[in-house]
C-alpha cells in the first residue's frame, strides 16, 4: 500500500492523483492521508518514479466538475472513490460515472447531497446585523454536514451588495469585506464568537410573524422534517417555537386553519372544510 498524504484540498488531491495515473498505480494500491491524519505502519511513503515519456492524460470537464463536487461529501473515503473513478476514465470506462455503476452511483449520490447542503445553507442561514466599526456589517453562525461553505457563500456576494458579512462554520469561515472573499481554515476564535453571540434585534418581531402565520390544518410533520431537518432548528430565530407549534397542532389545534393565538381573536375563525 502507498501512502499519498496531501493538504486535504481538491487541488492538492488532483494534482497528487495526476501523479499517480501517470506512474500507473492503481486505485487499491493508494492510501489517501489528508492534513494531519496517521498512516499505517508498514506502508510506503509517496515517492512515484514517472515512465520516461507519459501518454497525455485528458480528463473531459465535466468529469473533473463532478469530481469537485464530489469532493465536499465528508466520509472517509471520499478521495478514494474519487481516485477510483478518475483511474477508470483515464482507463476507457466511462460507464465509472453513471448511476448505473456501482461507483458511478456513489459518485452522484453524493453530488446530490451537496447540492442539497448548498439549498439548506442559502435557505436556512440568518444573518445578524452588528452596528460596529469594527466588525462586519452582517454575521451568521452555520453548520453544514459537507464541505460547502467557499462554494456556496458566492451566493450571497452577489445579492448584498457592498454590505460586509461574515459566515462562520465549526470547521471554516468566509469573510466578505465588500469587494473580496476571504476563507480561513479553521475558522478564527474570534470570528466564531462573534458569529455565535451576535443578537438580532428584529427577531422577536420575526417570531411574531411566523407564530402567527402557522397553519396547524396544513401541518405534516415529515414533509416539514424534510424540508426543514431538525439539525438546523437550534440555529433559527423561530426554532424554539416549531417544536411547540407542532405539539399544539397535534393536541387539537388542527381543526383551526389558523394559528391558536389567531383564532382565539374576535371574528370569524378558519375551520377545516364541513367545520364552519
Amino acid at each position: 500500500m502507498r501512502q499519498v498524504r496531501f493538504d486535504g484540498s481538491f487541488n492538492g488531491w488532483r494534482a497528487a492523483a495526476r501523479r499517480l495515473l501517470l506512474g500507473r498505480v492503481a486505485p487499491h494500491q493508494v492510501e489517501w492521508l489528508s492534513g494531519d491524519t496517521p498512516g499505517g505502519l508498514f506502508d510506503q511513503p509517496d515517492a512515484l518514479e514517472l515512465i520516461e515519456q507519459p501518454r497525455p492524460i485528458r480528463i473531459q470537464r465535466q468529469l473533473l466538475a463532478e469530481l469537485e463536487a464530489a469532493a465536499r461529501f465528508r466520509t472517509g473515503d471520499r478521495w478514494s472513490l474519487l481516485y477510483r473513478i478518475l483511474w477508470r476514465v483515464a482507463k476507457g470506462d466511462q460507464t465509472a460515472r453513471l448511476v448505473g455503476d456501482a461507483d458511478g452511483s456513489e459518485l452522484q449520490a453524493r453530488i446530490k447531497a451537496v447540492r442539497r447542503e448548498t439549498h439548506h445553507l442559502h435557505a436556512f442561514l440568518r444573518f445578524s446585523p452588528t452596528e460596529s466599526k469594527d466588525a462586519p456589517d452582517y454575521v451568521a453562525w452555520f453548520e453544514p454536514a459537507h464541505d460547502i461553505l467557499p462554494s456556496a457563500a458566492l451566493h450571497f456576494a452577489e445579492r448584498m451588495g457592498l454590505h460586509s458579512w461574515l459566515i462562520a462554520t465549526p470547521d471554516d469561515a468566509v469573510l466578505w469585506d465588500g469587494q473580496v472573499m476571504h476563507y480561513a481554515e479553521p475558522c478564527p476564535p474570534a470570528w466564531r464568537q462573534l458569529a455565535q453571540t451576535a443578537q438580532d434585534p428584529g427577531a422577536q418581531l420575526w417570531k411574531t410573524y411566523y407564530e402567527s402565520t402557522f397553519n396547524p390544518a396544513r401541518l405534516n410533520r415529515e414533509v416539514m422534517q424534510s424540508n426543514l431537518p431538525v439539525r438546523f432548528w437550534k440555529n433559527l430565530p423561530e426554532g424554539p417555537l416549531i417544536p411547540q407549534l407542532m405539539s399544539r397542532a397535534r393536541a387539537g389545534a388542527q381543526r383551526d386553519g389558523q394559528a391558536e393565538c389567531v383564532a382565539s381573536r374576535p371574528g370569524k375563525r378558519i375551520g377545516l372544510p364541513g367545520q364552519i
